[in-house]
């Protein structure tokens, strides 16, 4: 098992890795796109038949489905980070903070734990265990 601990303020990214973490390097690298915005750049880091399950929420399913989620949810490049990985074989597993602009113009701001799933270095599925901080 490998875990890597991160520590990141937006731009400012430092890793510390412990072992190979390809796949939560590659993770890393996409999460950057959305962080500018570049969602189709994001998007190419997933499978096509990608499945994204929201505990409690929804399903997605697909490469379709994922954009069309990014288009209704971020009115705005969410800001976030990601605070601790555990890599092992296919899996990665993600914990931190995101925050995401509502129709109001302000954030609501969010915990997750995500199970990510790869697949020759693609994003095959989530599942996203995600709770709404109180003020």
């Amino acid at each position: 098992m490998a875990v890597l601990n991160i520590y990141s303020q937006n731009e400012n990214l430092k890793l510390k890795k412990t072992t190979n973490m390809k796949n939560t390097s590659i993770l890393v690298n996409a999460n950057e796109h959305v962080k500018k915005g570049e969602y189709e750049a994001y998007l190419s880091y997933l499978t096509e038949d990608t499945k994204w399950v929201f505990v409690g929420e929804r399903t997605l399913l697909g490469k379709e489905a994922v954009r069309q989620y990014i288009k209704e949810f971020y009115l705005a490049p969410p800001v976030f980070d990601m605070e601790k990985a555990i890599e092992e074989g296919d899996f990665v597993t993600a914990t931190g903070n995101i925050s995401l602009k509502n129709v109001n113009g302000e954030y609501d701001h969010y915990v997750y734990c995500d199970i990510w799933r790869f697949n020759n270095g693609k994003i095959a599925e989530l599942k996203a265990f995600v709770i709404e901080k109180k003020p």
